[in-house]
Order: structure tokens, then sequence, then C-alpha cells
């Protein structure tokens, strides 16, 4: 019985809850990130390229003998994942950059409402005439 107490404990812990939320929400995210990908970024992109696809692009290293596959340095399936990332991190700037733009400006910081006492160096209010703590006498 004290394993499912201290379960629910760690389970109903505020991280724990905090973090269910994010990987939800990252998820979600994602769908978005992919379909501003794929549905508005790429299309224009491939029209670009003339829909030139570089995951085939490649360099052979040594040919394939009796029915063996040839050895091949696939540099265009790394250009396109290269690529891929590049968009993929664009896509995330714009899209925390316009979360961001949705947040209200900080407000500026209070007025100080008490100041140093020169002599005692304790904090007294503002209009203060004469140190409560000390009694000197301030300018």
């Amino acid at each position: 019985m004290n394993i499912l107490k201290e379960f629910k404990q760690f389970a109903m812990r505020g991280n724990v809850v905090d973090m269910a939320v994010g990987v939800v929400i990252g998820g979600a995210f994602g769908k978005i990130v992919t379909s501003l990908l794929n549905d508005v970024l790429m299309p224009p992109l491939g029209l670009l390229t003339g829909g030139m696809d570089f995951t085939d692009l490649s360099f052979t290293l040594k040919a394939g003998v009796d029915g063996s596959k040839p050895v091949t340095l696939n540099y265009g399936a790394f250009i396109t994942v290269v690529v891929d990332f590049i968009l993929v991190a664009m896509a995330v700037f714009a899209m925390v950059k316009l979360m961001n733009s949705f947040k209200k400006a900080d407000a500026p910081p209070p007025a100080p409402s008490v100041k140093e006492c020169p002599h005692c160096l304790l904090s007294i209010p503002l209009a203060a005439k004469k140190c409560g703590h000390c009694t000197s006498v301030l300018a």
C-alpha cells in the first residue's frame, strides 16, 4: 500500500504534470510545424528548384560485384536532411517569434519606496527627514 501512496505523490508532483503537458503540447506543435513545412513552404521551394529531389544523389566508392550492393556516398540524402533541418529551425523560430509578439510587454519595475540611511545603512522611507534607526538628521 505504501508503494501506491508514493507513486501517487510522485505522479501528482507539479514537475511531472508540467512535463506531461509539455510533451502533449510539443506533439501538437510538431504537427503544426510539419504542416507549415509540407503545405506552405515546400510547394514554392519545389517550384524554385524545378522539383529536383536530392535524395538520390550519390557517389559510388566501389562498384558492386557478383550481385552485391555498391558502396556509395549518399551526399544527396545528407543535403536533404540539412535543408529539412534548416527549414524546421526557421519555421520554429518564426512560430516562437510570433507567439512572443502576443505576450504583453513587461511592466517597468516599480519606483523604489525606500532609501538607505547614509549613516547606519538601514532602509528608511524616501520622504524621511530623520532616520528612525540611528536618529541621524538626513539632508
